[in-house]
């Protein structure tokens, strides 16, 4: 009977545990990998929420760590290096030790090791005698063009260059656009990833690391520690992916997303197909692509963020204004305040708030863009209100108003015209800020930008781009149309308060 009972309520918490969350990185692979993990829970029934190209390491292990994620694919490399800081070990055994007290494990081994490489122009290697990464030493002009992960990385470019002892200075440009870059003369090395299906196109040499630095980076699921026992179902499914992917196969997806046009879900089914799949000629296209099955989806998610994080800091940023029109001492703190919030890169406020809240996605991108969109409505109020003039308020103070009265009936309507523009201004600006809400999972055009940088693919990035831009044009339309249909109300009171004071000058 126990047995029963405690079966029974294992069985009402799994029914109960909401869908499984799957993260990906925001490259071609992660994409890929992570449709993959998500279409076979799916297929085994289980209920999944699919969050693509959330960011870089740190801010997927800090969803995985808050419980916002799940699971998703990770490289045993990157678990080492950058998120035991320094590990030494990569076998599985030891990475679970060290994971264990963090509440998270490494499991389902996929089948291949994508390590990372250092590519040149074959033409280059040639002519520089570039086989091995200690070569590079020699060459202290070369231009290196690295992804900004790599950059900053412990297993990335500042332990390279200590191994190495390597004199250049490298350049930061996304891993998407690398490929294109080098191949254009900009830069003569890049950062590769073994199974890159854009290594065997552009004939880039692959140099020798000869001093053994990086380590192995075999494919596997970081997840919570409890996810078996939460997602039976769908652990089932998953664990079946040990061992189905050599480098072969998932160089064959990674080309099928970045040079065949299909998309991220297209490419993770060929892991079912026969490895000789014949590939699919030709690109999407712009309007296949920006009329596609998830516009209605990442319209409305957009709308979201913009609108409920601008009725927010209306609601906020009004009556800041308000106090430091009010109160001088307060302005130069409350309008320094807002200014500096501005100040902080998008990026680094998500992965703080993401932290802080110890939430992913719609969250902290509504969290973000509310700060951000203060600034305007902060200052614009406060200017409005300092643009009213001593003699209105001396006039209506004279009528006899009370301090509400004066602000309800005269300094608000007086005021409002530049209130709304200073709304208008933060609203426009909120569109494409919210974009870069799609690196930390919360949706919106801004997943296709993403998506099309990891591809460099032109019609993807515009799929995303152009409904912001219309968008943003649409958002100023609209409140142009307010201003001029509110526009009178600070009008009226001018007059009414002019004709008022007349009247009480004529008055015997």
């Amino acid at each position: 009977m126990r047995r029963a009972a405690l079966l029974l309520m294992l069985g009402a918490a799994a029914a109960h545990a909401g869908p499984l969350t799957v993260g990906s990185k925001r490259f071609t692979e992660s994409y890929i990998l992570g449709e993959l993990i998500a279409q076979s829970a799916r297929a085994a029934g289980a209920e999944v929420e699919f969050r693509p190209g959330m960011g870089g390491t740190a801010i997927l292990y800090e969803a995985l760590r808050t419980g916002a994620i799940d699971l998703y694919p990770e490289y045993t490399g990157t678990i080492a290096r950058e998120i035991l800081q320094g590990e030494t070990q990569t076998s599985l055994g030891s990475l679970n030790a060290r994971l264990a007290p963090l509440g998270l494990a490494a499991s389902v081994p996929l089948g291949f090791n994508n390590t990372y490489a250092m590519g040149v122009r074959s033409a280059a290697a040639a002519e520089r005698g570039l086989r091995r990464i200690s070569d590079l030493q020699r060459h202290p002009d070369l231009r290196l063009g690295f992804g900004h992960e790599f950059l900053g990385r412990r297993d990335g470019w500042p332990g390279l260059a200590a191994a190495y002892g390597l004199p250049q200075r490298p350049r930061g440009l996304d891993h998407g656009l690398a490929y294109e870059a080098l191949a254009a003369g900009e830069v003569d090395v890049i950062d590769l990833y073994s199974t890159d299906a854009k290594i065997a196109r552009y004939g880039i040499a692959v140099l020798e690391d000869d001093r053994g630095f990086f380590p192995a980076y075999d494919a596997v699921l970081l997840h919570r520690a409890d996810v078996a026992q939460r997602f039976p179902r769908a652990w089932r499914a998953l664990a079946a992916l040990e061992g189905t992917i050599d480098a072969e196969r998932m160089r064959r997806m990674n080309a099928a997303a970045e040079l065949e046009g299909r998309s991220f879900a297209e490419a993770a089914r060929l892991h079912g197909a026969a490895s000789a799949a014949p590939p699919r000629a030709g690109e999407r296209g712009f309007l296949g692509l920006l009329l596609g099955p998830n516009f209605w989806r990442l319209t409305r998610q957009h709308l979201v963020l913009v609108f409920a994080s601008l009725a927010a800091s209306i609601a906020v940023g009004v009556p800041l204004g308000v106090a430091a029109a009010k109160r001088p001492r307060l302005a130069q703190p409350i309008l320094g305040t807002v200014g500096v919030i501005q100040t902080i890169p998008a990026l680094a406020l998500f992965a703080f708030l993401i932290a802080l809240m110890g939430a992913i996605g719609t969250a902290p991108a509504l969290v973000a863009l509310f700060l951000y969109a203060l600034l305007p409505i902060v200052r614009n109020t406060h200017a409005g209100f300092e643009g009213v003039g001593a003699g209105m308020r001396q006039a209506a103070m004279a009528l006899g108003l009370g301090t509400r009265a004066r602000l309800r009936l005269v300094e608000l309507p007086l005021a409002l015209p530049t209130i709304l523009a200073g709304v208008k201004t933060s609203a426009v600006i909120n569109v494409g800020t919210a974009t870069i809400a799609a690196f930390v999972g919360a949706g919106g055009y801004g997943e296709r930008i993403v998506a099309g940088l990891a591809l460099n693919d032109t019609a993807m990035l515009l799929a995303g781009a152009v409904p912001a831009a219309a968008l943003a044009l649409i958002v100023q339309g609209g409140f142009e149309l307010a201003e001029r249909r509110f526009g009178w109300m600070g009008r009226v009171a001018r007059a009414e308060m002019s004709s008022e004071m007349s009247t009480s000058h004529d008055r015997p």
